[in-house]
Parts: C-alpha cells; structure tokens; sequence
C-alpha cells in the first residue's frame, strides 16, 4: 500500500505540523457544511418524486440554492435561551453532539491515499468516538429543562445503545474474516485499519461473506441517525420535536449538520467495511480517478436506498423499536459472530461464511415476515358485511 499524502510535504513545500492540521480542520469542516447542504437538498427532490410532487424549484436553477437559503435564515435567526435552562449545560450539549460526528470524519479512507488519518486502530476509534454523541443528547434533553426535551433525550440515548451493540457485532464480523486473510498472509495486525480492510476486498467485497452483517449495520446506522423509520426520539408527533425542541437559529442547524454528516459517514463507514470501499472492482489497479468514482458511487446508491426506505415504511413505535433490537438484530448478529468463530477456528473456506451468513439472513427476513403477520392478524377486528334488506312503510313512518 503506498503512503499516504502528507500535506507538510506536499509539491515539496514544507510546513509546521500545526499549519497542516489547521489545514486538515478546514477540510473537514468545508466537507461537512457542503455535504450537508447537498443532502438535506437531494433529500427533498427523491422523497418528493416518490410522493409525486416536485420539490423545491424557486430557489435557484431547479431549487438548487434552497439549502443555502435555509441555512443563511437559520444564522440570522434569534438564539433563544429557556429561562430556567441550565445555561452551561445547554450550550455545550450543541458541541457534545457535534464534535464526535466531526471526529469520524479521521480514520474514514475515500481513496487510498485521501485520508486525514490513517489510524491502527481506526475501526475501534469510529465506534467509541460515535459512543459520544449519547452524553451530547441526554445534556440536551436535561439541560432544556423541557419534560418533552427530557423524554426525547431518555428515548434518543436508549434506542443508540440499543442498536450501536448489534451494529458493532455485525461489523466485528468482518474484522474476524479480515483477521483470517491477514494471518494466512503471514501479517499479524492490522485488521482494525480500515484502509487494511478495504485493501483485503480486492476480488471479493465482504457483503458476499456478511450479508446479514450489512443489513443488520445498515438498520443500526438508521436508528443511530434517528432516521426514519426510526426518528421517534425527534418526530414532532411523538415528543413535540425531541430533545432540541428548545433550541433555536444556529444551534438548533448544528443538530441536523450532527445528523446529516453523520448520515453521510455512516454510509462511507459501510462502504469501507462490507463493499470494498475504494477497492472493488479494479480500484487498486486503475489509480485514483477510479477510486474517486467508485466511493462517490456507492456512497450514493446507499444514501439514495436511505431515501428510498423512509418513503416507504411507516414510523415504528418506541416499544415496537426497542424489542426489534434487543429480540431480533442483538441475537442474529451474535449467531454470526459464533458462526463466524467456528468456521475460521477449523480452517473453513470463504464461502462457507458467506453461505452461512445468507442462511441466517433469510432466517431473519422469515421471522420478521411472521411477527408481522401474527401481529396484524392479532389486532385486527373482522366485521361481518351487513345484508341488506328491504325497508317497510311502517318502518319508515315510525322513524325506525
């Protein structure tokens, strides 16, 4: 794997390290405000196909500026405080959510060599730095001195923990395949990086060996993101909003900044791990135009297929999401991880995983199929038709 670039390097001209992190600080924060803006946009015009309405279209050419506007409105608007907040912990919340969403952005590799960081340990950083982002939520709810707020921040900090433990498992699954190759390639180390583990899917990306770990991922990132159909901690006919019902102009926009760019990392996150990232197909061959391209593309099929998903289910209720996590996705995902542990431990072929792993997948699909429709035959009233019938005169002068 060739180095990666260094900016105090860079076309020979050398500077102090602090100048190449500010650097690094500005592209970051540029990538996520323009990443943002053009989410919260593509996001308007896909949901409004799929409910045949048109979108924005007066703002600029096709409604292309209609972001901009949203957020020069949301920097002009007034920051509004409760009086009875608690002031200190109230403002800080904005950053304790922000600032691990930021943080992810280091280890994340869009090409092989366009990275902030490239970190040993980059798989087990992006998960305890997005671990972070609960402490921002429960000082929003407790701050605002809001029961709504309070309610939102309890619901928001349990449905994260709930399914951050299957997300991270079903991820873990590839780290144990990855672990596998390394060792039969005579490297010890490694697997944790995720440049290693894109750089190990040359000819097979692991969404063939992990099926079941990308859906379980992919369900996890949604309820972590508080998208639909898993936004019940912020729908405002749940909790009036959610934990940043108080917030308003700029704080309230850093929220949804949080939740976009987090939409966005999570994403290249599952890209990187279960489709090859940069590497599949030929990317390590073909250079960096190629790379580019095909982070750009899968980066935006699976946004388009988020889109899509929140155009097509309803919202679930928060006991429905609860035991969804903890008596479904919690308990295949650490079948796949034994199953994982005994097929490597005895030296089984690749696609034994992958087998297995589609076996537990339909096993899931089936179960939830069941539930669903036990669930709606238990609820529903049946009503026998009415026959009808011929009306009498008498009937009809007395009123019956």
């Amino acid at each position: 794997m060739p180095d990666a670039i260094v900016l105090s390097e860079f076309a020979g001209i050398g500077m102090p390290d602090w100048v190449d992190a500010l650097i690094r600080l500005v592209f970051i924060v540029a990538l996520m405000t323009l990443n943002t803006l053009a989410l919260i946009y593509l996001e308007r015009k896909v949901l409004a196909r799929f409910q045949a309405r048109v979108g924005p279209t007066r703002t600029g050419p096709v409604g292309i500026l209609q972001s901009a506007a949203d957020a020069l409105k949301l920097l002009t608007k007034e920051d509004v405080r409760p009086h009875s907040a608690d002031r200190w912990v109230f403002e800080l919340a904005v950053f304790f959510v922000f600032v691990p969403v930021f943080l992810m952005f280091i280890p994340i590799p869009f090409t092989e060599t366009w990275f902030i960081r490239d970190l040993e340990l980059g798989f087990l950083y992006v998960f305890a730095v997005l671990g972070l982002n609960i402490v921002g939520v429960i000082m929003a709810g407790w701050g605002s001195d809001n029961k709504y707020a309070l309610l939102g921040g309890i619901r928001a900090a349990a449905q994260a923990i709930s399914y951050e433990l299957p997300m991270l498992l079903a991820a873990a699954g590839v780290v144990m395949i990855a672990a596998g190759h390394l060792l039969d390639a005579g490297l010890v180390g490694g697997a944790l990086n995720l440049n290693t583990i894109v750089d190990q899917q040359r000819t097979t990306p692991y969404i063939l060996l992990q099926p079941l770990g990308f859906v379980i991922f992919m369900i996890g990132a949604l309820a972590e993101m508080h998208r639909p159909p898993f936004d019940m901690p912020v729908a405002e006919s749940e909790v009036v909003g959610g934990y940043f019902v108080e917030y308003s102009g700029i704080r309230w926009s850093m929220f949804f900044l949080a939740e976009y760019t987090g939409l966005f990392l999570m994403v290249m996150l599952g890209s990187t791990v279960f489709l090859g990232g940069w590497n599949f197909p030929f990317g390590a061959d073909a250079g960096l135009g190629w790379q580019i391209v095909l982070t750009l593309a899968k980066a935006s099929a699976m946004i388009f297929v988020l889109f899509w998903l929140r155009a097509m289910f309803p919202r679930l209720r928060i006991d429905q999401l609860m035991a969804f996590s903890w008596k479904v996705l919690l308990p295949f995902a650490l079948l796949q991880v034994l199953a994982n542990g005994i097929i490597l431990a005895y030296g089984g072929p690749d696609w034994v995983v992958g087998l297995v792993s589609l076996a537990l997948l339909v096993s899931l699909v089936a179960l939830i199929y069941v539930l669903v429709r036990a669930k709606a035959g238990g609820d529903s009233i049946h009503l026998e038709p009415a026959r009808p019938r011929l009306v009498t005169s008498t009937e009809v002068a007395s009123g019956d």
